[in-house]
């Protein structure tokens, strides 16, 4: 047994007392509870890329905007459903000036935090029409949406996009829509966990294959406007955030708080549905929730019976930092370039020391440095590099997780100071001398 950082001994205990019977498959918060009990157990600060949370200080238009809101009263009162009204009116502006896409505010609704909102548009649309039951995953993607389908009880398919980059796309999707049982395909764009980044030849081609088959997309933009590789921040301006919404008009769009604004803690994001989605009538929604048209059914029979509204306070924060962005006067994107640029430095670490980047092209293109890069380490899986990696004081999860079908780890980068580069490099240069 060769020296590691932290005692094996101790891990492998502790993995016992918390039931981690495979540590390739334990959730990103089964090994966030390991990792606290190794570091207070052993005192040793660990490089954390496990968990995606943000690691940059909330916006401060944002808290300045809720302490008012608080202060004049709004704890006392419930939310409206379909939420407030400058919230909403921003929001509309905020995806005109920066996706150049036009939709109504009617359209723009607050929820939860992105979860929220992915559940209950989920659940509708996969109630929509008896014979479309079936989502679909286009992988690797965020495991807790498949939680959610287990938890609505609705069947689900996936599949790996890496090697159905540009035109193989149609193909593949052709594969599946052509059985007539997808409401609807979900993915997330920069991408959760491999930051890859749908080029527009691939998103026209999920447009079409959306108005062929009439199959609604729901895109998870969590990360907007973060493909550093560009200067998606001038408001009006091009270039803008790539959307579905420029190919097909049956589309649900995600845009949440946590990550553009370091916002996380107050769990608000914003559902964006078409205006042609939002009033589409279905007759399997009025037999299953007495309710014909989408976007009524999702806010005041889901969402209502889900949460009664989202949290007052936090939606003047919302509208604020949004007002503040489509004004010119809050630059988002400078904020949260940090991510970017620690990727590009850990990357360099990683590749100096023998491991890979898994997921590293948009089509010709290097992906961008951003929230979360993927590594493999030759001869093992990533079950096996895993449960390797947390002997040396660096934790991830295992890409296999995210529906990924390579071999390999997701890491993200938010949690892993600038004050612990010289460790990271440590840990790896001793692993590689121990594996190489």
């Amino acid at each position: 047994m060769k020296q590691t950082p932290i005692d094996r001994t101790i891990v492998d205990r502790l993995v016992k007392r918390l039931q981690i019977e495979n540590i390739g498959n334990a959730s990103i918060r089964e090994i966030v509870a390991l990792v606290n009990l190794v570091e207070k157990e052993t005192g040793i600060r660990y490089c954390r890329m496990e968990m995606g949370v943000p690691g940059l200080p909330p916006a401060e238009v944002g808290t300045k905007a809720e302490i008012e809101a608080l202060k004049s009263g709004v704890a006392a009162r419930y939310p409206m459903m379909e939420g407030h009204p400058e919230l909403k009116a921003e929001t509309a502006r905020f995806v005109k000036l920066f996706t150049d896409i036009d939709v109504s505010p009617e359209g723009c609704i607050p929820t939860v935090g992105s979860m929220q909102g992915t559940y209950a548009a989920l659940f509708v649309s996969s109630n929509a029409d008896k014979k479309k039951d079936t989502v679909l995953f286009i992988d690797p993607g965020f495991p807790v949406q498949k939680q959610q389908m287990m938890v609505m009880g609705r069947p689900y398919e996936s599949f790996d996009v890496f090697d159905y980059r540009g035109e193989k796309l149609r193909e593949k999707l052709e594969s599946y829509l052509s059985k007539g049982n997808i409401s609807c395909i979900i993915y997330s764009n920069p991408n959760n966990p491999s930051w890859i980044c749908l080029t527009e030849e691939e998103l026209q081609i999920i447009g079409e294959m959306s108005t062929k088959y009439d199959v609604t997309i729901m895109e998870d933009l969590a990360y907007f406007a973060m493909d550093f590789r560009k200067n998606l921040y001038t408001p009006g301006q091009p270039p803008f955030q790539p959307t579905i919404a420029r190919y097909t008009d049956n589309y649900v769009l995600f845009i949440s708080s946590s990550k553009i604004f370091s916002y996380a803690g107050q769990r608000i994001g914003m559902m964006v549905i078409s205006d042609a989605l939002f009033n589409r009538k279905y007759e399997n929604l009025k037999t299953r929730f007495q309710s014909h048209a989408f976007g009524h059914t999702v806010v005041l029979r889901v969402l209502y019976a889900l949460s009664s509204g989202t949290c007052h306070s936090a939606q003047f924060a919302l509208a604020a930092m949004f007002k503040a962005a489509n004004d010119g006067k809050f630059n988002f994107v400078e904020e949260v370039k940090e991510y970017g640029e620690k990727a590009r430095i850990m990357k360099k670490l990683f590749t100096e020391n023998g491991f890979k980047i898994v997921y590293e092209k948009d089509g010709d293109e290097p992906i961008a440095n951003g929230f979360y890069f993927t590594i493999q380490y030759p001869g093992m899986t990533g079950e096996e590099l895993l449960a390797n990696i947390l002997y040396y004081g660096i934790s991830a999860i295992s890409l296999k997780n995210t529906g990924s079908e390579r071999e390999g780890l997701r890491a993200c980068v938010s949690h892993v100071g600038r004050d612990q580069f010289g460790d990271l490099e440590k840990r790896l240069k001793m692993f590689s001398e121990n594996f190489g």
